[in-house]
C-alpha cells in the first residue's frame, strides 16, 4: 500500500475524500472499520454513522485526505471486513451538507448584527436570552466555516459539527 497516512509520496495528488458505507448493523462494526484506518494511519476527518430504510442496515459516511491510489487499497481492505456490505465515492455528484449549532454571546447592541449574519446565511435562530444565541445551520461545510468566522468577533461560547453528510444525486 503506497503510504497510507495520505502523504502520496508520488502516488498522487492528495484530496479530501467522502466516502460513504452501507454495513449489518452488528456490534463492533465501527470498532473494526476505525481500527483499520488507524491501521493504516489514515487520520479520519468526520464520521457519522446512521440507519438505513433497510432495517439491519447503517450508513457511515466518513470524510479524509488521501491519494486515489491509496484510497483505492484501503477500500480493497475494507471490503475484507464482512459487514461491509457496500462502499460509495461521495467526493463528487453528490449532496453535501453538515449540521452545526453555534452559541454565540450577545448584547443588546449586538443581537441585531449576529441575527442578521444568521438570516443572510439561511441559518435559524433556536434560541436567544441576554446572553447569547443559539444558531443552527445544515450547509456545505464552506458555507458553515463562512458563518463561524463572520460571528467570532462576536465570541463563539459554544460550537458543535456533526460532520460530513451525503448522498448521491441520482
Amino acid at each position: 500500500m503506497a503510504n497510507g497516512n495520505g502523504n502520496g509520496n508520488g502516488s498522487g495528488e492528495i484530496k479530501k475524500h467522502i466516502i460513504g458505507l452501507l454495513v449489518e448493523d452488528h456490534p463492533g462494526v465501527l470498532g473494526r472499520l476505525t481500527g483499520l484506518f488507524l491501521r493504516r494511519g489514515f487520520n479520519i476527518d468526520t464520521i457519522i454513522v446512521g440507519s438505513t430504510a433497510k432495517p439491519g442496515i447503517s450508513h457511515i459516511v466518513l470524510s479524509l485526505r488521501g491519494d486515489d491510489k491509496t484510497l483505492e487499497q484501503l477500500e480493497k481492505q475494507v471490503y475484507k471486513i464482512i459487514e461491509v456490505l457496500k462502499i460509495i465515492e461521495l467526493s463528487s455528484g453528490s449532496v453535501i451538507r453538515e449540521h452545526c449549532l453555534i452559541k454565540v454571546n450577545s448584547t443588546p447592541k449586538t443581537r441585531q448584527d449576529i441575527l442578521t449574519f444568521a438570516q443572510l446565511n439561511r441559518a435559524n435562530v433556536i434560541e436567544a436570552n441576554a446572553s447569547s444565541i443559539l444558531i443552527e445551520i445544515a450547509a456545505e461545510p464552506a458555507k458553515i466555516d463562512d458563518l463561524v468566522e463572520a460571528l467570532k468577533p462576536f465570541g463563539i461560547k459554544e460550537l458543535s459539527r456533526t460532520g460530513i453528510n451525503a448522498m448521491l444525486r441520482n
